[in-house]
């Protein structure tokens, strides 16, 4: 048998595995964003194969009520995957026995059964996600016999925004390791944008990456005649081709050039590099679809689930085709076109400068599950500035306001730790919240928003001196 992926979290794994085995039926909750979908994925294909009864089920937010209809729900084991950790104070007060593998700041409660890289060292928001710690778990049960799951957890990672200088590592560059000598998994030197197997030419360079690349990035026209002066063939009867239909050659043909573009065009050096890094192929995938690229499955699973479809997010990880991956498809077209709307919501409404922070309220604007994406892909228009942590509000269930927040590598590597912003500044409203260094949430009760910033603003200002 392989040696474990994450040996410090290989005890912790194996008391995990030993209790779901011997459950009789096990009811299996996830979150519902990308890495929670890929988490359920695994803990669920887990179980399958070890011989396990389980039911999965997914929620938006794990608060007291969605707790107590869990324990009302007549299971005695309760797996919980990409939350659970900061809800364990909560969670331990009721009767059934639950096993929680997260990746999110530990409540200061702890069960026995509790698989978390925070708990020995190990960064949850760089080095191991929701869906590896699922991993971890799944190798503790079925040994070898896992490691074909390793390509949904590097899809998890991806999707949390895990790369640091554009490619997974510690725990999670463990888990490539595995997918890769699986056979499930390629990895390689490529363009990190967004769209690789399906988006057009002109439409890639335009639309993604977060490097701005004057003349070219967001100006299609601009693209079309960057690409249109390049010694490469391009392009077919039918129209421009896709970075996957480029041979070796005019791949690099292009990636040299928008590189010389980025640079000649005032781009540092060291943002300019990061057009290219390290990407992540799924093997048995068709080429040229969603599923082929990390990035690209990740972004399909987040139309899915947070649209209230996380059932066909979870049928398209578990190999369904046909119907599901159809569906899956429909609902990235709504997801596309809502964030594209939200966004020109913030670029005509603008922000609000705090002197640490900038904000939007968006009220029934933008729905609540997507607030966030739209703040992190806003940052960089006009009046939205870079190198300031964005908050983001929107209306969410009676009586409360759901609160994003992201900020930068750059900024964390400052001491920005936007998991303590959320927490402290919504507990200070009456609220909850938390997250990841880099990008975190909470909810809070409606009519707080202004306290809210006024602390977040606060907390900001002292993590950042």
């Amino acid at each position: 048998m392989p040696s474990p992926p994450v040996p410090e979290l290989t005890e912790r794994a194996r008391r995990c595995a030993e209790r779901l085995r011997e459950a009789e039926r096990v009811l299996h909750v996830s979150h519902i964003d990308a890495d929670g979908l890929t988490s359920a994925a695994v803990g669920t294909r887990a179980l399958e194969r070890a011989g396990v009864p389980v039911e999965t089920a997914f929620e938006k937010q794990l608060d007291a009520d969605a707790i107590d209809d869990i324990a009302a729900s007549g299971y005695d084991t309760v797996l919980f995957t990409d939350f659970g950790s900061g809800q364990l104070d909560e969670i331990v007060t009721h009767e059934f026995t639950p096993v929680v593998v997260d990746h999110h700041q530990p409540a200061d409660a702890d069960t026995e059964f509790h698989l978390n890289p925070l708990l020995e060292g190990l960064d949850g928001g760089s080095e191991l996600s929701g869906a590896g710690a699922a991993y971890v778990l799944a190798r503790a049960m079925l040994g070898a016999d896992a490691m074909d799951l390793a390509a949904l957890a590097v899809v998890g990672a991806v999707g949390d925004m895990q790369q640091q200088a554009g490619e997974l590592v510690g725990a999670n560059a463990a888990i490539v390791e595995e997918g890769v000598e699986a056979g499930v998994l390629d990895t390689g030197a490529d363009l990190t944008l967004y769209g690789t197997q399906t988006r057009p030419l002109p439409k890639l360079l335009a639309f993604a990456g977060d490097v701005h690349v004057p003349g070219v990035t967001g100006n299609r026209a601009g693209a079309m005649e960057f690409l249109d002066e390049l010694d490469a063939d391009l392009k077919t009867d039918a129209g421009w081709k896709t970075w996957v239909d480029l041979d070796d050659g005019d791949r690099q043909t292009v990636a040299s050039a928008l590189l010389r573009r980025a640079l000649a065009s005032g781009v540092p050096a060291g943002k300019a590099e990061t057009l290219v890094g390290t990407t992540y192929t799924l093997a048995e995938e068709e080429p040229g679809t969603e599923l082929r690229d990390a990035s690209e499955f990740s972004t399909l699973l987040n139309a899915t689930a947070r649209y209230e479809r996380a059932g066909v997010g979870l049928a398209v990880c578990l190999g369904e085709r046909g119907d599901a991956l159809d569906a899956a498809r429909e609902l990235l077209s709504e997801h596309r076109r809502n964030l594209s709307e939200g966004i020109e919501w913030v670029e005509r409404e603008g922000v609000t400068r705090e002197e640490h922070i900038q904000w939007f309220h968006a009220g029934d604007e933008i729905r609540e599950t997507i607030v966030g994406i739209v703040a992190g892909m806003a940052v960089g228009a006009d009046g939205i500035e870079r190198g300031v942590p964005i908050v983001a509000f929107a209306d969410a269930d009676e009586g409360e306001v759901k609160v994003s927040a992201r900020g930068t590598p750059t900024l964390v590597r400052s001491g920005l730790d936007l998991s303590a912003v959320m927490g402290e500044a919504a507990r200070a409203v009456g609220g909850d919240g938390g997250g990841h260094t880099v990008a975190a949430g909470a909810t809070i009760p409606a009519g707080e928003e202004a306290a809210f910033v006024a602390r977040a603003d606060e907390l900001v200002g002292e993590q950042l001196g």
